[in-house]
Formats: C-alpha cells, structure tokens, sequence
C-alpha cells in the first residue's frame, strides 16, 4: 500500500493513503478486487444493501461481486421475502435483507422527517397522525398502488397537493415494494404495504448508529465523517466516530482529511491488479462516499449520468472508465453490449474488458443458449441517448 508522511504536523504524522490506495481498499471490501464465494443474502447483508431505483440493477451488482452467481438466487430470497425493496438510505429504493429493512428504515427515519419537511406546505390542513393511520390500516388491508394511496388519502383531504400526500405516506412509514416486482425474469406493478406486515414482525425500535457506522467502514472504508453522511443521508454522526474512535484506526487523504477504519480491514496495496467489472446504474460504490474521487476520476465527474438518468458503469485498473448499454438481439440479430471509453484501453485493455462482458452476457442473458449470439462494440463517441 503506498503511503507519504504528513510532515506539516507536530508529533507523529499520520498515515497518508493515496486516492488509487483508498480505491483499492475500498474495492477489496466490495468484492470488486476478486469475486467472493458467498451467498447473495450475505453479501446483501455485509454491503448494507444494493441500490435499487430500478429492479434489475441489484442482480447486476451481484454478478459483478460473486462467484457463479445465478440471478435465481436473488429471485428467491425476493420471493421468500428474506430481501425486500425499501426506501431507507439516502432517499431511494435499496434491495435489503429483512433484517436489515427492520432496522435500518428506523435508523434514517431523520431523514425521512426531513424530506417530509420539504412538502409541509403543500400540506396545509393535514394531521400526519391521522394520515399515517389511514394509510396503514389502507396498505395492510391490502398491499396498494401509489395512485391508490393517493387516492384514499384525497378523500380525506381533497384540496391537498396530492403528490405531496403520497410521499407523506412513504414518509411516515416503512413501505416495500411487494413480488412480483423486483423478481428476476417477472414483471410487476409497484405495489406497497408495510414492511411489518410484508416481513410479519414489529420493526426494532430506532437503534444506536454506532453498529452501521462500523459496517459501513467494513465495507466502503476507509472513510471520512462526511463520506458515512452522505451515504446514509444522514447528519451529525462525528460524535459517533468520536465516541467509537478508541476502536477505529486513522487515516488522512490527500487532501488533509481524517479517515476512520476498522483496524484489521484489508487495506491492499495501491499497485493490486484491479480487473475490469461492468456495474450497473446507480451502484453504491459510485454513491458510497462524499469524495467519490477513489473511483471516479476527476476529469469523468458526472459522465456516468445526467439528473436522474444514469448509465452502466465500467470499471478499468479499478476507476470509471467507460460507460456501456445493453441491447438485445432481435430478430436473430445479436445481443450486443456497447461500451464507450473515457480513455483508450488499449488492445490487452479491451481484450480483458470483451471477457467480462461475454461473461455479464452468458449469465444475464439468454445469448449464450439461444444461438443468436452476441457482439461488445466498442465506441468512444456514441451518443446512448439517440
């Protein structure tokens, strides 16, 4: 692991970890340095969840993560309901296990609150006691559409800003997505109720984030106070580091900032061969840290998407490089994956890159088995929203 002395303090310095040193501890801990012999619910568990705006990406995550991962196995813990689709870290849908949906959603209800506070003037007139009530007793009666929530909640209160209404509800209380949606290879309306009754157990009570904090560590560290805020959407957790700090290790950037770690966490060395992985939209490892520089390159900030529109990523020596598209085969023509560089890979480059797409197709499509067949392209102008 390649390191420099801070001289700039008095005592002993503290250890400074490169950008590509932090990158490749933070990969290690992803699984992304080398898949890992694990099942899928552990490792939903050890990386505190999956992103989940859309319902294929968490399989995606997982091929990229796991050895012979089959997307039947995700499918079932979503069917057996031992993972769930919930809103919980940072506003948006994250695939977790069930454990976790019980404790966690109570965990970031702060933030909750606080983007409840964004629509409460559109909710004038409202009493949220009563709308939560409604709206439980309206989703565990059964589990409902958001137009349908909306619509009960209107004829309790007509002249509300109805958008506003159903984002109180999802507010208020913990709503997963019920099966089939979410389920590799069906399709399926969203639908909500309750994680309690979803899961058939009381959610804990709010716990202590000390817990998270160190899992968080375990697998996005080393990282700073404001990286675990922004990951989690959630503030004032520096008195939590510092009351955990006697177990924790520190660290310093580049650029003078504290890092925390767990003390025995793998922390390779900056030179570790990092081999290419496809990652799909919206993956923690882009979204885990404030600084997300240990992954995305300065010069690629934003590449990877536009508002809310985000593209496949593809990593190389361990950073964003490409984005890519996957499009599939009609009419006997082939699947094809298009990858676009952010730099030239170079033949050995794309050669390496062509075996990890040929592999994501051989899984995750049907054109290994159904002889149409499949091509990579590769392009560095293409233009994926025409």
């Amino acid at each position: 692991m390649a390191v420099k002395k801070d001289t700039s303090a008095v005592g002993p310095a503290p250890v400074v970890l490169s950008t590509r040193a932090l990158g490749r501890a933070t990969l290690e801990r992803q699984m992304l340095l080398r898949r890992a012999a694990m099942p899928a619910k552990d490792a939903i568990g050890h990386l505190v969840g999956l992103q989940a705006q859309n319902t294929k990406p968490p399989y995606y995550q997982l091929l990229a993560r796991l050895e012979g991962f089959d997307p039947a196995e995700l499918a079932a813990l979503m069917e057996s309901r031992e993972a769930v689709r919930i809103v919980t870290l940072r506003s948006t849908i994250h695939t977790h296990t069930a454990d976790d949906a019980l404790t966690l959603r109570p965990l970031v209800q702060e933030a909750r609150d606080r983007e409840l506070r964004i629509f409460r003037k559109r909710l004038v007139g409202v009493d949220l006691d009563r709308l939560r009530d409604i709206s439980r007793v309206y989703v565990e009666e059964a589990p409902r559409t958001p137009k349908e929530i909306r619509e009960r909640l209107l004829t309790e209160w007509p002249d509300a800003d109805p958008q506003a209404l159903s984002t109180a509800a999802r507010c208020v209380l913990p709503l997963v997505q019920v099966t089939p949606r979410g389920v590799w290879g069906k399709s399926g309306r969203v639908a909500l109720t309750t994680a309690e009754r979803w899961l058939d157990r009381p959610s804990e009570p709010v716990p202590a984030p000390d817990a998270t904090v160190l899992r968080y560590l375990g697998a996005f560290g080393p990282a700073s106070v404001r990286d675990m805020q922004s990951w989690a959407g959630l503030t004032r957790l520096r008195e939590v580091f510092d009351r955990l700090r006697p177990q924790l290790v520190t660290f310093r950037d580049e650029n003078g900032v504290e890092l925390f770690d767990l003390p025995d966490a793998p922390r390779p060395d900056e030179d570790t061969p990092a081999p290419p992985r496809f990652l799909p939209e919206f993956d923690n490892v882009l979204l885990g840290h404030a600084d997300r520089t240990r992954v995305i390159p300065p010069e690629f900030k934003g590449r990877n998407g536009v508002g809310n529109q985000a593209y496949g990523s593809v990593l190389f020596d361990g950073f964003f490089a490409a984005i890519w598209r996957l499009d599939a085969g009609r009419g006997g023509a082939p699947t094809t994956v298009t990858v676009q560089e952010m730099r030239p890979f170079g033949a050995a480059g794309r050669e390496a890159v062509t075996e990890e797409a040929a592999a994501l197709l051989a899984v995750m499509t049907e054109a290994a088995t159904d002889g149409s067949g499949y091509d990579v392209r590769f392009d560095s102008f293409i233009d994926f929203d025409g």
